[in-house]
């Protein structure tokens, strides 16, 4: 049992920074114990981490030190552990986390309710109230829909960083309980493109506009069933509510399902039609000469990730029925196969300049033709696999805390890169 409340948490998070600076004021002011912590990564391929905390009248800015530039780092020896303290201070009664414009809101709510430090998480001392994302209406949807790497921005959550901007762009709206609109909207066509792209990507989410609001109305719009925090199950529902089903201002929706596995070289081929005239791209793709594992595959814009979303429940290796969410359960039950399992291609795909019909039909010919499907599993596993083997994080596991825990890091929930 808790012997103490939990302190309520926001999250800020967006590439705007102006628009993340004004909305974390915005919420300060609300009252006398808002404490509002930002840590600044802009020197972090040096090792250096700026965190500014304010609460009342203190303003303390830090230089941090780290033993490894990263972003997994900086949570796990400051953002936490400095969570847990703010959280027990009796003139504390809401905490906002300030989101460097690099960092996703995600993986941090996954490390506050997963992350020990010590022998707890730091979820057992704050709750997450809502997750705010800024949309620089002017902006927003160049970054959500084009090439350009964080290196080349100059926003970076470590040295190795290799995210465009447009993954992290969507990845912070995707995971938004409220969007919060900042900036002015240049004209009529970006405003309504902008806005048909985030009712296909974030169709349940809710908008305010920054300029005139306060901390009332925008806590009062996050929706009651919003997931404040909740870490999505890679292997659950693609989308959280329901995106509209005609085209609007070019941008289109595609569901591709399929109960065959692809053909790893010619899914290779194919993933470059979802990399010219996409938005988005999310989902699970089974592949023949990894038949136990499930490919979790995104691209946004010009760039893509592919990661490892843990074995079909049909796999050997695979976790109990019991062990998985209900929601996975379901889903898994509507499609079961009697000889396949659950193994099956499920993406969803917005697109801009592309035809769906055109990705549609690049994906059915990656699929293995009739006659390889016949072969059967053990000849599939022998096919050149582009894809090859899964690299771990090398901060996967660092004692760095003061009591010297392990901490732990989520694989399913690292988009990671085949070598």
């Amino acid at each position: 049992m808790t012997p103490h409340p939990r302190v309520p948490l926001v999250l800020v998070s967006g590439l705007a920074a102006e628009g993340n600076d004004e909305l974390a004021e915005l919420l300060r002011r609300a009252g006398p114990g808002v404490a509002v912590v930002h840590h600044d990564l802009r020197q972090i391929g040096s090792g250096i981490v700026r965190r500014r905390i304010r609460l009342g009248p203190r303003d303390q800015l830090t230089a941090l030190e780290l033993a490894h530039g990263c972003v997994n780092c900086t949570l796990r020896e400051d953002l936490l552990p400095l969570l847990r303290r703010l959280a027990r201070l009796p003139e504390v009664d809401r905490i906002v986390l300030r989101l460097d414009e690099a960092m996703e809101p995600e993986p941090v709510s996954w490390a506050i309710a997963n992350v020990l430090v010590g022998d707890r998480p730091v979820s057992d001392d704050v709750e997450i109230e809502a997750v705010f994302t800024t949309v620089d209406r002017a902006a927003w949807l160049a970054d959500a829909s084009g090439d350009e790497l964080l290196l080349e921005r100059g926003l970076l959550g470590s040295p190795e960083d290799e995210r465009s901007v447009a993954q992290v762009a969507l990845a912070q709206v995707e995971f938004a309980d409220v969007l919060v609109l900042a900036g002015e909207v240049p004209d009529a066509w970006c405003a309504a493109k902008t806005a048909a792209v985030l009712d296909r990507v974030a169709p349940s989410v809710p908008r305010v506009v920054l300029k005139g609001a306060n901390a009332g109305l925008l806590f009062a719009a996050v929706p009651a069933e919003s997931r404040r925090g909740e870490v999505i199950d890679l292997h659950g529902a693609l989308l959280r509510g329901q995106p509209p089903l005609h085209a609007d201002c070019g941008i289109e929706v595609l569901t591709f399902t399929s109960q065959r596995p692809f053909h790893p070289e010619r899914l290779h081929e194919a993933i470059d039609t979802l990399l010219g005239g996409v938005i988005r791209t999310r989902g699970r793709a089974w592949v023949a000469s990894q038949p136990d594992i499930a490919f979790w595959l995104e691209s946004a814009g010009g760039g893509l990730a592919i990661g490892h979303a843990g074995p079909w429940l049909t796999s050997p290796d695979g976790p109990d029925w019991a062990e998985v969410s209900p929601e996975r359960r379901t889903l898994a039950s509507l499609r079961w196969h009697p000889v396949h399992g659950d193994r099956a291609q499920e993406l969803v795909v917005v697109t801009d300049l592309v035809a769906p019909r055109e990705i549609e039909d690049a994906l059915h010919a990656a699929l293995l033709t009739d006659a390889e499907l016949a072969e059967g599993e053990a000849a599939w596993r022998s096919y050149p696999d582009p894809f090859g083997e899964w690299h771990e994080d090398p901060c996967e596991a660092i004692e760095t805390d003061d009591e010297d825990e392990e901490r732990h890091v989520n694989a399913a929930n690292r988009k990671e890169e085949p070598q």
